[in-house]
């Protein structure tokens, strides 16, 4: 495994959207151990391949509940209900937070790590963390749908900084 560069705001490759992928193999898990370990040494709740330069449809989520890390290869949302108003913050926007409106529940459909197909139903801040990296697969950024002056900006010294990144 290895921790690799994530890809900062004016990165042109973050608005781009991301390529199915048509084989899980020992390089796609290779990937997404790698885009695990670089999500845990960031402070991370959630990141996208396209986050680390690559342009495949991948996402890897732990929303620290005790369960293994999500690994999943083309997500696709399938259901969302209701809506919740979250302060949101992503790796490739260091420090920056903003409210957005997300679904409350959320079911996607993906393939796991080893191509067998899932589903997988999320609520609250999994729900927030699943369509967060979904949208980044299509060219998506937080700042982009963020609630009109809801931007901060914590100095990296704040201990407020300690909340954890989409």
């Amino acid at each position: 495994m290895a921790i690799r560069q994530i890809r900062k705001d004016g990165d042109e490759i973050l608005r781009k959207k991301s390529k199915v992928v048509d084989v899980v193999d020992d390089k796609i898990r290779e990937i997404l151990n790698d885009m695990e370990e670089t999500m845990h040494a960031a402070n991370g709740v959630g990141i996208s391949a396209v986050q680390v330069g690559i342009l495949k449809r991948l996402v890897v989520i732990d929303i620290y509940d005790g369960n293994k890390p999500l690994k999943l290869v083309n997500p696709v949302i399938i259901k969302q209900k209701g809506k919740q108003e979250v302060e949101e913050g992503c790796l490739s926007f260091p420090n920056q937070f903003a409210k957005v409106i997300r679904p409350m529940e959320i079911t996607i459909k993906a393939l796991d790590e080893f191509g067998k197909e899932i589903t997988i139903k999320g609520k609250e801040l999994l729900a927030q963390a699943l369509a967060h990296e979904i949208d980044h697969l299509d060219g998506k950024l937080f700042v982009d749908i963020m609630l009109p002056g809801t931007m901060e900006y914590l100095e990296p010294n704040n201990n407020e900084n300690e909340k954890r990144k989409e």
